[in-house]
């Protein structure tokens, strides 16, 4: 706990309010998620990023006690965050509606499903409600597919690689200028193939923005293991096919 708190104050303390910073402070213990909010909340963040309890499989009626709980103790605006592959439970879109009208602190959701169909239908469900609700896919290749279907964009992982093709992909869109947008698209499809260098890909970020240029080196903590010199040329030969080396 100690050490996501520092985490979190160095993090806040680094953007200095440059662009929204969403802290991930989701977990298996309700009164840890409540602590751990509030905590982000008073170092100056502007949302959590909270995903749903993992490893058991949760009912519509547990994960409904668990927001509800951590949105009447906390006053920081809720990102609810759905990835079924992690925690073995999807949310439904009914549930997502349900929670984001009984507590006005619940203001969007990530929703890192390899089905755009299903973040179609929260899109349809929660915000012909509620307008203002903001509906985000976790897939990188589903940023244009998620505004094509009245969504808010994406909350992606690529982004931190190439943060500039993801600019120039949204003007983009909002230009009309198709033919760029399928070019960049194409693009984000040959980057999605990071995530699956390594079955853990915090490491190949990490790599990918150090063969950016940057000054990083891709230290993750265990279980997480270091890249092979095979899977680092892998990397490389994605970012090369993209420009982006």
């Amino acid at each position: 706990m100690e050490e996501k708190k520092e985490f979190i104050r160095f993090v806040i303390k680094t953007v200095d309010k440059r662009v929204p910073v969403l802290i991930g402070t989701g977990g298996t213990v309700v009164d840890e998620v409540i602590e751990l909010t509030n905590f982000a909340d008073n170092e100056g963040a502007d949302a959590a990023l909270i995903i749903s309890p993992y490893f058991f499989k949760l009912s519509d009626d547990s994960l409904y006690n668990y927001y509800s709980e951590i949105a009447q103790n906390t006053k920081l605006p809720i990102v609810l965050y759905n990835f079924p592959d992690r925690t073995a439970v999807s949310m439904d879109p009914k549930l997502v509606l349900k929670l984001a009208k009984e507590f006005t602190n619940i203001v969007g959701i990530k929703d890192t499903v390899d089905n755009i169909s299903h973040t179609r239908q929260l899109i349809n469900i929660v915000k012909s409600e509620l307008k203002d609700f903001a509906v985000f896919s976790g897939f990188d290749e589903y940023f244009v597919p998620n505004l094509l279907a009245g969504g808010n964009g994406l909350i992606g992982g690529l982004s931190n690689i190439v943060p500039q093709k993801f600019e120039k992909l949204y003007k983009a869109y909002t230009e009309r200028d198709f033919e760029t947008l399928e070019l960049l698209q194409r693009d984000v499809n040959v980057l999605m193939g990071i995530y699956t260098v390594s079955d853990f890909f915090i490491p190949a970020i990490k790599t990918a923005k150090m063969l950016t240029g940057y000054d990083i080196k891709p230290i993750c903590k265990s279980p997480a293991t270091t890249l092979s010199n095979s899977q680092v040329e892998e990397i490389k030969e994605i970012l090369i096919k993209v420009k982006a080396i």
